[in-house]
C-alpha cells in the first residue's frame, strides 16, 4: 500500500498533468487554427469574413475547453490535498471565475449566453 507521502505526490503529479494537458491543448489548437485561418486566406482565396469567424469559433472553444479542464486540475488538486475551508473557498473563487470566463467567450464564439436555446436555424429544433 502506498504511503500518504508517495499519495500526495502522485495527485500533485496528476493535477499537474491535467493543467500541462489543458495548456497543451489551447497551445496546439491556436496554432493549428492559424495556419488554417492563414492558408484558407493565402491558398483558397475564401471569403475573409467567413474565415475569420471560423477561426475566432475555433480559439473561443478552445479557450472553453481549456478553461474547463483547468477548473478540473484546481478541483483535483483542492479537495485530495487541501481540503481546508480557506483552499476551498479558494477554489470556489477560481470557479467563479473561470465560469465568468467561459460564460463571456460562448456569448462571444456562439452569440447567446450559455443558458439559453440557440436560435432555431432553417425551422430545425436542436434536441438537448
Amino acid at each position: 500500500m502506498p504511503s500518504q507521502a508517495s499519495a500526495i505526490q502522485w495527485v500533485e503529479w496528476s493535477a499537474l498533468g491535467i493543467e500541462l494537458l489543458a495548456i497543451a491543448l489551447i497551445v496546439a489548437t491556436i496554432l493549428v487554427s492559424t495556419a488554417v485561418y492563414v492558408v484558407a486566406l493565402a491558398v483558397h482565396h475564401q471569403d475573409r469574413a467567413d474565415s475569420y469567424e471560423r477561426y475566432r469559433r475555433r480559439l473561443g472553444r478552445a479557450l472553453l475547453l481549456g478553461l474547463e479542464i483547468l477548473v478540473a486540475a484546481d478541483i483535483v488538486r483542492t479537495v485530495a490535498l487541501d481540503s481546508t475551508l480557506n483552499a476551498i473557498l479558494s477554489l470556489g473563487l477560481l470557479v467563479i471565475i473561470r465560469t465568468f470566463l467561459s460564460w463571456s467567450v460562448v456569448l462571444e464564439v456562439e452569440g447567446f449566453w450559455p443558458w439559453k436555446r440557440p436560435p432555431e436555424r432553417g425551422g430545425i429544433r436542436r434536441e438537448e
